[in-house]
């Protein structure tokens, strides 16, 4: 396994290429095990999932990571005049600060599987319709999907925000509500035209809920799209690298003719595969051997081959793909000067091992989606006890509350300013 690897088999899944899909449309035939509840369901535990989505968001060795034995220091912000535009953004969330951590809180101290996160739906909800949002629950017949919006003026822009459900939801899901209200609340002082629309994302790494909402048209108002990860990584930075793709591929392979005269390539396979597992406990203690059945663009035809020496015919069925991350090159300039100006926050672009389904909305429009470090423990990556422990701490807290100040500056300059929007559009690449 990988030394960056820290939680939930991240490496088993790296891909050099992104998998095929069809340009014009990104979202076009999803299908697969997972299925999304709809209103009114009373089975939501039934549910398949068909993705195994690697999570491993590290951007460093484990040796640079951010520990919680770690002497933490206040950001230090710059002594220069400041913007109206930006000290707006500042105080409200440092005045909605205490209320976003308990926030924070009341969800991490509520776990929930995929599709099934009702409380985070109905917690969310209300904050947000309490806070000047009209709040649409069940969002498109997803259960736990929900949109908030406000529109200042008419016309102007539509800036997208993620709240989704992953590995450190409890920081996502606030981070989107911070973002949203800081970027309100400059678009009411400066009286700037335009709409925040929040989006609470099920289900990232079970079942591709943003790929879903995608699909249903849950993003087609939106002129771009921001949202944050958290992971392990160097204390006081963000990350804003791509991500892997990955694609499901399930095989099928049955014998064709006659099946008694036939040899089965996949139970040979297997018996390999046990044979080597029943040899492990016979190894010495600093011998490692894991085996999964992998494969790269190469196999098809060995699986053609052995179909045939086989009498046996094989059979692909190609699931919907987590692209990987298209990160806006404008947006993410933006990000990284604003952090590192005002917060010292200094910003790698390191593509990264994880995969996330918020890949497939940055090939739909302009999106950035920084990683970004929390305090954790040695080997508490992502999807790990550690991790989980983290993501409750004040320091993961004050690491995402920069982050956060970071997107809505960047989000409301994109409403704001029509030159800056323009270069914005011009780098995207769908």
């Amino acid at each position: 396994m990988s030394p960056l690897q820290a939680g939930c088999f991240g490496t088993l899944f790296r891909r050099k290429q992104k998998p095929a899909r069809a340009r014009d449309s990104p979202t076009q035939g999803f299908s697969g095990d997972c299925l999304p509840v709809a209103v009114g369901s009373s089975t939501p535990l039934g549910l398949k999932c068909h993705y195994l989505t690697p999570c491993d968001h590290s951007y460093t060795q484990p040796s640079d990571w951010w520990l919680d034995t770690d002497d933490i220091n206040p950001p230090a912000y710059p002594s220069e005049d400041e913007s109206n535009f930006q000290s707006v953004i500042d105080n409200k969330l440092d005045e909605f600060s205490p209320q976003l951590r308990k926030l924070s809180l009341d969800i991490h101290g509520h776990p929930e599987l995929a599709f099934s996160e009702e409380f985070a739906h109905d917690t969310l909800t209300s904050f947000m319709a309490s806070n000047g949002f009209t709040v649409t629950k069940h969002y498109l017949g997803l259960t736990t999907a929900f949109r908030a919006e406000f529109s200042h003026r008419k016309g102007g822009r539509v800036l997208g925000i993620n709240s989704g459900h992953a590995c450190g939801h409890n920081l996502i899901a606030w981070s989107g509500c911070g973002v949203a209200l800081a970027v309100k609340a400059a678009l009411e002082a400066h009286d700037i035209p335009g709409k925040v629309v929040l989006l609470g994302t099920p289900a990232e790494e079970g079942g591709g809920g943003k790929v879903i909402l995608l699909e249903k048209g849950g993003y087609a108002d939106m002129d771009l799209c921001v949202m944050c990860h958290p992971s392990p990584g160097p204390k006081n930075s963000a990350n804003i690298g791509t991500s892997i793709a990955v694609q499901d591929i399930k095989v099928d392979a049955h014998a064709g003719a006659a099946p008694w005269e036939g040899t089965n390539a996949l139970d040979a396979a297997f018996l390999a595969y046990s044979s080597i597992s029943v040899l492990r406990q016979q190894m010495r203690p600093d011998h490692r051997v894991h085996g999964i059945i992998e494969s790269n663009g190469d196999w098809l035809p060995n699986g053609k081959a052995a179909a045939l020496a086989t009498s046996c015919e094989i059979k692909l069925h190609f699931e919907h793909p987590y692209l990987d991350l298209n990160q806006n090159q404008v947006l993410g300039q933006e990000f990284s000067d604003v952090v590192m100006k005002r917060y010292g926050m200094t910003t790698a672009a390191v593509a990264g091992s994880a995969s996330t389904d918020f890949g497939n909305v940055s090939y739909a429009l302009p999106s950035l989606h920084p990683g970004y470090a929390i305090p954790t423990e040695p080997n508490g990556g992502n999807h790990t006890v550690g991790f989980t422990k983290a993501a409750a701490t004040q320091e993961a807290h004050e690491a995402t509350l920069l982050v956060t100040k970071g997107l809505a500056h960047v989000g409301f300059r994109a409403l704001r300013d029509d030159d800056f929007f323009k270069q914005v559009k011009g780098s995207f690449k769908s």
